[in-house]
């Protein structure tokens, strides 16, 4: 039997594959968010005098760039409700997603943090401004115009990579596209749809947040 493409059977469920592309995104801003803000703030402790702190922080870095994210997710969904805390699996897969992208958000912006010239701190402290200060006004905006690229980045393979949230039963869009298949039996139209929206979400989102970047770091990079 000769194989036909059948992509009219897909329409139908137009509203499906826009929720789940809505739950991917939405979850992509989220943990885009958190992470960004707990991978600033994790920088900055490795910058600290205390010892334990970036003891601390090294830990969770290598713990988490060295685990699989889909055992994260497990762990926080399955394993977490044993010892009493429980997360619904969109909450689950946000605080995952979140906790990933913190880890290399944190070596990002180390990195961009060092390729800093010394002399721009030593030129606030000439101006009387408190480290805190100097870390916000001075060394932070220029970091980040360093490593926006590889933020830009990050924040997409995190966005792929929630793919694997449909394994917890968060309706993404793979999730829509697991079901859908298993209702109309057309798994290559189907996941060939997803694989296209994959890619368009991917390389718009690059676009964007690099035109974005051009706004609001001109003249910062060093």
């Amino acid at each position: 039997m000769a194989f036909q493409l059948d992509f009219g059977a897909l329409l139908q469920y137009l509203g499906l594959f826009l929720e789940g592309t809505a739950v991917t995104l939405g979850l992509t801003a989220v943990a885009s968010f958190l992470g960004i803000s707990i991978g600033i703030a994790g920088a900055a402790a490795l910058r600290t005098r205390c010892a334990a702190c970036r003891n601390l922080v090294k830990t969770y870095v290598e713990l988490i760039r060295n685990t699989p994210f889909i055992v994260q997710m497990f762990f926080i969904f399955f394993g977490l409700p044993s010892i009493g805390f429980r997360l619904t699996a969109l909450q689950a897969a946000a605080l995952a997603m979140t906790i990933n992208l913190a880890a290399y958000a944190i070596e990002i912006i180390r990195a961009g943090l060092e390729a800093v010239p010394a002399g721009q701190a030593e030129a606030g402290r000439s101006m009387g401004l408190r480290p805190a200060l100097i870390f916000i006004l001075i060394l932070l905006p220029q970091a980040f115009a360093n490593v926006y690229p590889a933020l830009v980045g990050q924040i997409t393979i995190t966005m792929l990579e929630s793919a694997v949230v449909s394994q917890i039963a968060v309706v993404d869009l793979t999730h829509v596209a697991d079901f859908i298949q298993s209702r109309n039996f057309r798994s290559f139209e189907t996941y060939l749809v997803i694989t296209i929206i994959y890619l368009v979400l991917a390389v718009m989102m690059r676009r964007l947040l690099a035109h974005a970047g051009r706004g609001l770091f001109a003249g910062r990079a060093r």
